[in-house]
C-alpha cells in the first residue's frame, strides 16, 4: 500500500457527487486540475470514487466529505482498500461530522465520535496520510493535523484559511473549498449566490464559523447582505475569480478546490478559463 499523501497540486475541482460525471472528472484532469473532490456525503461503498478513478489516469480523487454518521468506518475502510488495490496511491478519504440539523438525535458528542471513527480507520489499516478531515474549529483542526494529512474546510473564506494555517502549522495540508460564480452581472450573480447560501446560513456549525471569522449576524440574516454574498460566493470575470483563488493561496492554502455556481450548469468553460488566468492550463 502507498502510505504517502498523493499530490493535490495547487488547484482542484469540487463537484457534488450527484453531478460529478466521469466525463467531467476526465475534463478537469486534462485541464491540469490536481484533484477531483466528490462533494456531498458519498456512501460507504465509495462507488462514485471508483467511477471517477476509472475515468481518469493520474489525478488525485478525494471525498469532500464522507459523513461519519451515515457511512460506517469499517465499511469505508474496506472500500478504501478496494480502491487502493485497483488505483494505488490515488485516493484520499475526506471525512467529517456534518451538522446537527441533518443528523438529529444521533449528533451527540461529535468530537468524540470523530475520534472513535479515526480509531477504527487506524485499526482497519487506513493510513493517516491518506485521509483528511473537514475541520472548522481549533480543536478539530488540531485533530486533523495530528491524525490526518490535513483539513478540507467547506464554506469558508481566506480569513478562516489564515486561522486554520495558524492552528495546524506548516507541513499540514490546508485545502479549502471555494465557491465561484462565473457571472459579471452583479444582480444575477448575487441571486445565484443567495440561492446557494440559503440552506447553509441556517446551519449551526457554518453560521458559528462565519460569525467567528469576519461576519456579524446582521450580515448573514434575511438572505445576507450584498457584501456577505459577494464574500461567500464571489462573482466576476475569469481574472476576478483567479484573484479569489490567489487570495486563498496567500492566506495559507496549499490547495484550493473550486466549486462553480449554479451547480447544475456545465462547469467546463469556467474551469478552462480559470486555469488560463492562473497559468495552469
Amino acid at each position: 500500500m502507498t502510505t504517502d499523501t498523493p499530490a493535490f497540486g495547487r488547484l482542484g475541482f469540487w463537484r457534488g457527487g450527484g453531478l460529478l460525471t466521469p466525463d467531467l472528472a476526465a475534463a478537469a484532469e486534462r485541464l491540469g486540475y490536481g484533484a477531483v473532490w466528490i462533494g456531498g456525503s458519498p456512501a460507504a461503498d465509495l462507488a462514485i470514487a471508483e467511477t471517477v478513478l476509472d475515468a481518469t489516469e493520474q489525478v488525485t480523487v478525494a471525498t469532500g466529505i464522507v459523513n461519519i454518521w451515515t457511512a460506517p468506518a469499517v465499511e469505508v475502510a474496506a472500500s478504501f482498500h478496494r480502491l487502493e488495490r485497483t488505483h494505488p496511491g490515488r485516493f484520499v478519504l475526506g471525512i467529517g461530522i456534518g451538522h446537527p440539523e441533518a443528523q438529529g438525535a444521533v449528533y451527540e458528542k461529535p468530537y468524540a465520535a470523530l475520534v472513535a471513527y479515526l480509531d477504527t480507520l487506524d485499526a482497519e489499516g487506513v493510513p493517516a496520510a491518506r485521509r483528511v478531515i473537514s475541520a472548522l474549529g481549533p480543536r478539530t483542526l488540531r485533530l486533523a493535523a495530528e491524525r490526518s494529512a490535513g483539513t478540507h474546510p467547506y464554506l469558508t473564506t481566506p480569513a478562516h484559511t489564515r486561522f486554520a494555517r495558524d492552528v495546524v502549522g506548516e507541513g499540514v495540508l490546508v485545502a479549502p473549498e471555494q465557491r465561484l460564480v462565473p457571472e459579471t452581472d452583479a444582480v444575477a450573480a448575487r441571486a445565484t449566490g443567495r440561492q446557494f447560501l440559503e440552506r447553509y446560513l441556517g446551519l449551526t456549525n457554518y453560521r458559528r464559523t462565519l460569525e467567528r471569522h469576519g461576519f456579524t449576524a446582521a450580515d448573514l440574516d434575511d438572505g445576507a447582505t450584498d457584501a456577505a454574498v459577494d464574500a461567500l460566493a464571489p462573482h466576476g470575470a475569469p481574472a476576478a475569480l483567479a484573484d479569489v483563488v490567489r487570495a486563498q493561496w496567500d492566506a495559507g492554502a496549499d490547495h484550493v478546490c473550486v466549486q462553480f455556481l449554479p451547480a447544475r450548469e456545465d462547469p467546463v468553460p469556467a474551469l478552462t478559463a480559470l486555469t488560463g488566468e492562473l497559468g495552469l492550463g
